[in-house]
Order: C-alpha cells, then structure tokens, then sequence
C-alpha cells in the first residue's frame, strides 16, 4: 500500500469515527471499560498504560475512577526541549493526576510535566489508541510512530487496542517496524488477536 493510499484510508477511518454520536460514543466506551473491567488479565494488571480519549476516541477514563487501586499512567509528547541530540519525539510516561493535564499543541489533553516519570519496563498493560485496527493484531495509528516506538519499551506488557467494532478491518497497513496489539476492546466486547 503506498504512503498516499495509507493516508487516504486514515483519513476514510477518521471520518467513520467522527460521524459517531456524542451518546453512542458514551455509550461505547461504557461497554468497552465494562469489558474490561470484568475481565481476569484486567484485574492481575497493577500498572496501566492508557491514553487520554480525543477527537471522538473511545473513552477510558471512567476505569480510572472505578479503579483507583491500579496505577495508572498517561503519556505525553517529550519536547523538542527534552530531546537529547538526534533523538526522535517520544513518549514519556507520567503517574495519572486529572488535576494535573495539560492541552498539547495537537489538542489532546496530557499530563503536566511536573508529574511523576514512570519508566515503560514497569507498565503491565497497555491500552493502545488508534485510528483502525484488523483482527491480526495490526493497528493504524495517527502517523506520528509515538506508540511503534514505545510499546517495545514495556516488555511483556499486555497490549489492547481500544477502538469500535466499526474500526476493525479486515487488514490494515503494516510496515516491520509496526507493532500488534494482543488483544482489542471493541463495544461487542474482547478479541484475542491472532
């Protein structure tokens, strides 16, 4: 697939995604953290990656209020300030604090850089944000290789793409420094990749 035609196909999945409504959008994510929420991998993780919903995303966040004895971390885009020489933009993981976000120059919310760094080889799971996903485990992100260049970082972590059933492809583009998911939280519930 070529550069223009993985763009195009982003950009088709954006839109499937925008046309969501706002109560069938809440309504997703209440079945995706219910999912999750009631399942046996979730409990045994005491360190959770999860990503801050934006532009119309599904949301996480009541998981992080219904369960507060996990340890819960959120990421945010080092800047060019941070970047040691030759370096590539990358994310850092911060303790979560919803007193403590901050908008990014893109527009999403993220922790301020004053919280608690958390090193990836800690995160147990990882919920994994993404424009589209296929039942092989790949996933479409936005672009940026933010999350192909930190999911190697967290190990065995267990790693779920997060998304609705809409944006479950049959495939979708993958290049061999692309990273799979293990697992997607769709509204129809959990599907192991293969």
């Amino acid at each position: 697939m070529s550069i223009q035609e993985k763009a195009d196909l982003r950009r088709r999945c954006n839109e499937i995604r925008e046309r969501i409504s706002a109560p069938e959008a809440q309504k997703s994510s209440q079945k995706v953290c219910a999912h999750l929420s009631n399942w046996s991998t979730f409990h045994k993780a005491a360190t959770i990656l999860t990503f801050l919903a934006f532009r119309n995303e599904i949301d996480p966040s009541p998981l992080f209020d219904g369960w507060p004895d996990k340890r819960w971390l959120a990421p945010r885009i080092a800047e060019s300030t941070e970047l040691v020489r030759g370096q590539r933009p990358h994310l850092v993981l911060h303790l979560y604090d919803s007193t403590k976000l901050v908008p990014h120059r893109f527009g999403m919310l993220e922790p301020d850089a004053s919280l608690a760094t958390v090193d990836p080889s800690e995160v147990e799971m990882v919920l994994v944000p993404g424009v589209a996903f296929d039942r092989q485990g790949g996933r479409l992100g936005y672009g940026g290789g933010f999350y192909d260049r930190l999911l190697p970082l967290t190990g065995d972590a267990v790693r779920v793409g997060v998304t609705y059933d809409e944006l479950v492809l049959d495939a979708v583009p993958m290049e061999p420094w692309d990273c799979r998911v293990d697992w997607l939280a769709t509204p129809a519930g959990l599907i192991r990749t293969k």
